[in-house]
């Protein structure tokens, strides 16, 4: 069986500046992969590659076995991009946002009214928005309208779900709440998922396997060894030993 990810001597440029140098990844189904590294590393264009919205200078992508473009594959992907806002003075409900995903992601495969409620439904219900699916979005806190976005990208039921830096701007509470959620995708419903993140701590404790970026893969394999590697350390100097806090999840080394 294919690898959810491949990437095989990637590099990208913007005109003369290089963003992605040679990187090679592999992103096995089923993985809860955390992407780190300092500004200006990549790791927003290192996505952006995976799923095809741009192609590499260099080397090769693929997803679930084929270019990342093809319909297939785009189907099983949800992705909730970095710094998107939804304007707070629309009149849609939650469920109308949501709704938007199916077509946005499906096109002409769209379920029929039937299927795409129930999808809603799931999706709102993963989320733990439930409740809220009749609220205008002016009643949602910023944690809340997150997890709009994320039930948006789930409501087709993707195999992979990516996110870049998911909890910047939202408070402690539904950092946590969304750290259980994502937890749970991948726990209970088998998701594979790719996050970026500044929080070291955070990525530590949640993820399966850590990604440092810095144009090149630094390093690739357990959180728990990150610290092993003098390299990863150096980049990130006194914030490096928060990635040990916290205990370690079962399974993980």
């Amino acid at each position: 069986m294919s690898a959810a990810v491949e990437l095989a001597g990637v590099a990208f440029r913007y005109g003369d500046v290089a963003v992605l140098d040679g990187v090679d990844l592999r992103v096995e189904r089923g993985d809860f992969l955390g992407v780190i590294g300092p500004n200006g590393a990549g790791k927003t264009t290192l996505l952006r590659v995976i799923l095809g919205l741009v192609p590499p200078s260099r080397g090769t992508a693929h997803l679930f076995g084929g270019p990342p473009r093809a319909g297939l594959a785009r189907r099983r992907v949800a992705y909730v991009p970095q710094r998107v806002t939804i304007d707070a003075s629309l009149p849609a409900t939650v469920t109308e946002i949501v709704e938007t995903g199916l077509g946005a992601a499906l096109g002409w495969f769209a379920p029929d009214r039937a299927e795409g409620r129930r999808r809603v439904r799931a999706a709102l219900e993963q989320v733990g928005m439930a409740p809220h699916a009749r609220s205008r979005l002016h009643a949602l806190s910023s944690g809340q309208r997150q997890r709009v976005l994320i039930a948006r990208a789930l409501v087709t039921d993707p195999d992979l779900l990516v996110l870049d830096e998911p909890a910047a701007g939202i408070d402690a509470d539904a950092q946590a709440t969304l750290a259980g959620l994502l937890r749970h995708l991948h726990r209970d419903r088998g998701v594979t998922v790719i996050m970026v993140s500044h929080d070291l701590a955070t990525v530590a404790r949640e993820v399966v396997t850590l990604a440092c970026l810095d144009r090149r893969l630094v390093f690739h394999g357990p959180p728990g060894n990150f610290l092993a590697d003098a390299r990863p350390a150096a980049l990130f100097g006194p914030w490096a030993p928060l990635v040990s806090r916290g205990p370690a999840r079962p399974g993980r080394e």
